[in-house]
């Protein structure tokens, strides 16, 4: 009864520390996503600070397509002594048109929605990427850098919909790939 207890209380705390933050984002998402030019590997370029990455650089996120329609997303990078970090999840994609709204589920336990909130509709090439929440938000980029112009304009872009960018955390993605590696 305890944990349950302890539980509720840290669920409605995380609500009222949203609230207290002005948890007001515009959280609208791209239309009509082409999910197979999404597929791939995505590097990220900044985050904000959340407990699954702490302290983790040369991020990526693969997204590869399954026979039976799933999507397995896999999520990798590298702890401050070098060790690979990884977490797998599965999406279950809708009939399309496909917006740019999907959950992802990682644990028996453990979901996430993410919501793709910019997107280089020619190219593919970058993404600005938030949750249900204020306090997730990604930069994602196909190259492991942006050019300067295109990461000023998804900043302008993340501040237009009410999030505070001062938050955002710059990965490193200089050193190996985290592709390279096959031991998970």
């Amino acid at each position: 009864m305890k944990s349950i207890v302890l539980c509720g209380t840290f669920v409605l705390l995380g609500f009222v520390c949203s609230y207290a933050r002005g948890g007001e984002v515009d959280l609208s998402v791209v239309q009509n996503i082409e999910v197979d030019r999404y597929f791939g590997t995505w590097y990220e370029i900044a985050r904000f600070d959340n407990a699954l990455e702490r302290n983790l650089d040369r991020v990526t996120a693969e997204y590869l397509k399954n026979p039976d329609g799933t999507v397995t997303i896999i999520n990798r990078g590298y702890k401050p002594n070098g060790k690979l970090w990884s977490a797998e999840g599965t999406i279950r994609l809708p009939p399309p048109p496909v917006e740019g709204k999907f959950k992802a589920v990682y644990f028996l336990w453990f979901s996430m929605t993410y919501y793709i909130l910019e997107l280089d509709t020619e190219d593919y090439a970058y993404a600005l990427v938030g949750s249900s929440s204020p306090d997730y938000l990604w930069i994602l980029s196909r190259t492991p850098t942006l050019p300067r112009e295109v990461l000023d304009r998804l900043l302008q872009r993340a501040r237009e919909r009410g999030f505070d960018v001062s938050r955002l955390y710059y990965c490193d993605q200089t050193g190996p790939n985290p592709q390279a590696s096959t031991s998970l």
